[in-house]
């Protein structure tokens, strides 16, 4: 395929906050008395803080939307404060090559996040000049399954759909890139993203020679 432009997830490909965040919701769930664990923490991969917030909710009386904000703004101070000394040497084995790459082959690089924090995160780990445009989750009608935020980004680089990648680690995340008529790069195994183009273990396997003419 002829490439013009590519999107990239941050967490769980380019560096992981995942434990991060999993410590923020566990801390929130705890101070409700609502089980929660690591398992019960896959299912929230790619999904944003309000939907995220909902899984673990579920159909629990009390909580309003009111309550519902209050308790997300909670969770991201206690977010932040995991991820205060974030800085270079969190990114992933690989990740800079893999935008660097991108970079010199003239593609367009969108950061595709969930995230509403991943701007300041990417000013942390000194990669935030190898993006041409982060997409404002709060800015979309729909957070991933949805395309929204692919489409966001080509809209964003000038490019047609069928023209970019997407890279992904979450299933709901490899949905959203094909609803958004792009082939996606999944950074995995193959039986946690069986529905990937391509597979690779970790975003240091990434080649552009791989998917692109």
């Amino acid at each position: 395929m002829t490439l013009k432009g590519i999107a990239f997830d941050l967490d769980g490909v380019l560096t992981d906050t995942a434990r991060a965040h999993y410590r923020a919701w566990k801390r929130m769930a705890d101070q409700l008395g609502i089980p929660f664990d690591e398992e019960a923490n896959e299912a929230l991969k790619g999904v944003d803080r309000m939907g995220s917030l909902a899984l673990i909710l579920g159909d629990r009386p009390g909580y309003d939307e009111a309550r519902r904000v209050c308790l997300a703004s909670q969770k991201n101070d206690w977010y932040l404060e995991e991820i205060a000394h974030f800085g270079p040497g969190d990114l992933f084995p690989g990740a800079r090559a893999a935008l660097e790459q991108c970079r010199a082959a003239g593609l367009g690089i969108a950061l595709a996040s969930a995230s509403r924090n991943a701007p300041l995160l990417i000013a942390r780990m000194q990669v935030a000049d190898l993006f041409d445009t982060i997409i404002d989750p709060a800015s979309l009608a729909a957070g991933k399954p949805a395309p929204d935020i692919f489409l966001a980004a080509a809209t964003a680089l000038g490019a047609d759909p069928a023209e970019m990648l997407g890279v992904e680690d979450a299933p709901a995340g490899v949905e959203a890139i094909h609803a958004a008529g792009m082939k996606a790069v999944g950074v995995g195994t193959p039986a946690a993203l069986p529905e990937a183009d391509w597979i690779i273990p970790a975003i240091a396997d990434f080649d552009l020679r791989d998917y692109a003419d």
